[in-house]
């Protein structure tokens, strides 16, 4: 009888030893002895996220949630243990996101996008952003909605697409017809038949307006015209006038020739110095006078000058 309560007592505690192991060596398996770092993500809604659930970086767990509790300011905060060894994927310039896809339960996420950041601190609090399929589709829904009563708005009979593409046809049909496209523009036939008209009137006054300076150009400038007698005028005026010079010129002369004859009488000789100048200045007056007639038109010509 000992001997059974004996063998009772060890496989008992046989049991019991296993029991504990098994559970020891899950608990190791599941990381409970690792050393971690906490994490505390701060959301507006925790639906959907229960403790136990992974927080996953590219598809891997490396953390777990403990709890989700709710703050005093109404803010949601997960508790989250990262184990320290996975805790290098983890830097201050991580994303934490929280998606609630149509089918399945809710997944914490992590992004890094560079690695080289410093590591994410122990028990630092990170926002997590949110991404309901549900919400965007009730989103999209009202969007669409929005969307068909604006298409029924356009499509329906008195709409102003309507209105619009009727006044396009009348404009077409207008342009069509046989009064063409000033009929469409002006709206009637007399406003068209009037512009025609004022365009025709336009064209013969420009037609006149082109025989008036065709004859000007002959009156003034054709054969026997106005700028050839004032052209044979300025001349024969030019040719009296080289006559003059050339008398005024021989009278010089002569003036030198009494000049040097009375040449011992001083007071024949002052006279006759201040009739000499008298004449020279009038040569100067009449010489400048053919000069600037050599300079206007239409007797202009390149002066040459002669050098000795």
């Amino acid at each position: 009888m000992r001997n059974l309560e004996l063998k009772a007592t060890l496989l008992l505690a046989f049991t019991v030893s296993l029991i504990v192991a098994s559970a020891l060596f899950l608990m190791r398996a599941r990381g409970y002895f690792e050393p971690k770092q906490q994490l505390y993500l701060l959301a507006d809604n925790a639906e959907g996220v229960v403790a136990g659930m992974d927080l996953s970086f590219s598809g891997f767990p490396i953390g777990t949630v403990q709890r989700v509790l709710l703050g005093d300011d109404g803010q949601v905060r997960i508790e989250v243990d990262v184990p320290t060894k996975d805790a290098k994927w983890l830097r201050t310039s991580s994303v934490f996101t929280l998606v609630k896809p149509l089918f399945g339960g809710a997944q914490l996420r992590a992004y890094s996008g560079v690695l080289t950041d410093p590591p994410l601190p122990d028990k630092a609090q990170r926002p997590v952003l949110r991404g309901d399929f549900n919400e965007e589709v009730g989103r999209v829904i009202g969007a669409a909605k929005d969307v068909l009563d604006n298409l029924n708005q356009i499509t329906a009979t008195d709409s102003e697409l309507n209105r619009s593409m009727a006044n396009l046809q009348v404009f077409t049909n207008k342009l069509q017809s046989r009064q063409g496209a000033l009929h469409a523009i002006f709206g009637n036939e007399q406003d068209a038949r009037k512009l025609v008209a004022a365009v025709e009137r336009a064209n013969a006054a420009m037609a006149q307006i082109q025989t008036l300076a065709k004859n000007g150009d002959q009156k003034m400038f054709g054969p026997n015209g106005v700028a050839d007698d004032a052209q044979a005028s300025m001349r024969q005026l030019q040719a009296l006038l080289s006559e003059t010079r050339g008398s005024l010129q021989r009278v010089d002369a002569v003036l030198k020739e009494a000049q040097g004859v009375a040449s011992n009488v001083r007071t024949a000789t002052e006279d006759l110095g201040s009739l000499r100048n008298d004449v020279e200045a009038n040569l100067r007056k009449v010489e400048d006078m053919i000069n600037d007639l050599n300079r206007k038109w239409p007797f202009a010509k390149e002066r040459k000058i002669e050098l000795p």
